[in-house]
């Protein structure tokens, strides 16, 4: 398991000296500043490698950028509308110039509007630490009163409707304005950035588009995609919805290990894989993550290893992001299904047997309270959860090798 970390470029509070000194053996980014739908060229490429392969001073860090995320996928792709061939003649380009690059691994995501959806971006823990969470009466709070959405009535109960008014009432305008915030917060460093107005018309417009339809229109993206990415030797990987749960009237289609299935089966070709993200998937009490690793992991490409608490045992409810051992997911049984696919790899000859991971996200503690990096990217935090699942590599494999 190879052990990556997320950098968001220069503009990160977290600097390529401390991934190094964090112990990371490779470095995850995207070239963020690249408007959505235009090509990546081989200058802003190289330009990203050539930042994460040298340090402050000047010297060779010795890192490499490893894992593509993300490569973003257009709302036009997504909808069928406006410039959407052109933005996959665009995707097909990026892909090759990645490729010519030395790159192999892509990870996207196929949510609409917004890449996730927090409530709270640090959230105080009794430890004095700060998380992400996702309050479902504060989410309802803002779809009912907020964004005011039509028809946002028929997704809750009458007891949630209750409990969000109440909420709602409560709320201090500078709270309104932070959970506004928060929930259209998006992707950190995204080039998009969307307002209220912005939200609203995106959601509109998915109007006529259904589940299916949207399931429709991914497979119709991979059926272009994925040959050209197997011919150039690179694996695609879609992350999960997160939450993994439909919100604000949209379709969701990458939540369950059925879905997944449902897309590989319809694009089966090896290169058409996942990125196992356990706190998306984990969100849902119903989602086996340790079972998907076995059963699908010859199709997992990439890995993000994090925790979330949920706090009830509904399929959509509050959550928070968890330390990387707490949490429900059964942190160790998930490591050690991933190294048993490792191995299966390895007996098979396939190049591909070392699993790329990140510490996905991370409790805000010590000076990350002060740093004020990308919500949900501290580094000491970050350090930490690297630090645990590295012992718990270690030590897995220490009881095989003996």
């Amino acid at each position: 398991m190879k052990q990556t970390w997320r950098w968001f470029g220069p503009g990160d509070q977290v600097s390529v000296d401390d991934i190094l000194q964090a112990g990371a053996e490779g470095v995850v980014s995207a070239l963020h500043h690249v408007p959505t739908g235009d090509v990546w060229t081989p200058r802003e490429i190289a330009q990203r490698q050539r930042e994460i392969g040298t340090l402050a001073d000047g010297r060779p860090s010795g890192l490499a950028w490893d894992v593509v995320e993300s490569l973003p996928v257009s709302e036009d792709i997504k909808k069928q509308r406006g410039n959407w061939r052109d933005h996959i003649a665009a995707y097909k380009e990026s892909l090759r110039n990645l490729a010519a690059a030395g790159l192999e691994v892509i990870c996207y995501n196929f949510m609409p509007v917004l890449d996730w959806t927090r409530t709270d971006l640090a959230w105080r823990r009794p430890s004095g630490a700060t998380c992400m969470r996702f309050d479902l009466t504060d989410f309802a709070a803002f779809d009912l009163h907020i964004l005011a959405r039509p028809g946002a009535e028929d997704d809750f109960d009458e007891a949630l409707r209750d409990s969000a008014a109440e909420r709602f009432a409560g709320m201090s305008d500078a709270r309104r304005e932070e959970l506004a915030r928060n929930v259209v917060f998006g992707l950190p460093g995204a080039a998009e950035n969307f307002s209220l107005e912005d939200v609203r018309q995106h959601i509109a417009e998915y109007d006529a588009i259904s589940e299916d339809r949207l399931r429709a229109h991914l497979i119709d993206f991979l059926s272009e995609v994925a040959p050209v990415a197997e011919g150039l030797d690179l694996r695609l990987c879609c992350h999960p919805d997160d939450p993994p749960v439909p919100l604000l009237g949209l379709p969701r289609i990458m939540s369950t290990e059925a879905q997944y299935v449902g897309v590989m089966q319809a694009v089966d070709r090896p290169c058409n894989g996942i990125t196992l993200c356990a706190g998306s998937l984990g969100a849902r009490p119903d989602n086996d993550l340790p079972g998907m690793m076995d059963r699908l992991g010859d199709r997992v490409h990439f890995l993000h290893l994090r925790n979330v608490k949920r706090e009830t045992s509904s399929v959509r409810g509050s959550f928070f992001e968890d330390e990387h051992l707490g949490g429900d997911t059964d942190m160790v049984a998930l490591v050690a299904a991933c190294l048993r696919e490792e191995a299966r790899r390895k007996a098979q000859g396939r190049t591909d047997w070392s699993i790329p991971f990140r510490p996905d996200h991370g409790q805000d503690i010590l000076d990350d309270l002060g740093r004020k990096a990308q919500p949900g990217y501290p580094a000491i935090g970050r350090l930490k959860g690297l630090a645990e699942l590295r012992g718990v590599i270690a030590g897995l494999q220490h009881g095989v090798t003996t």
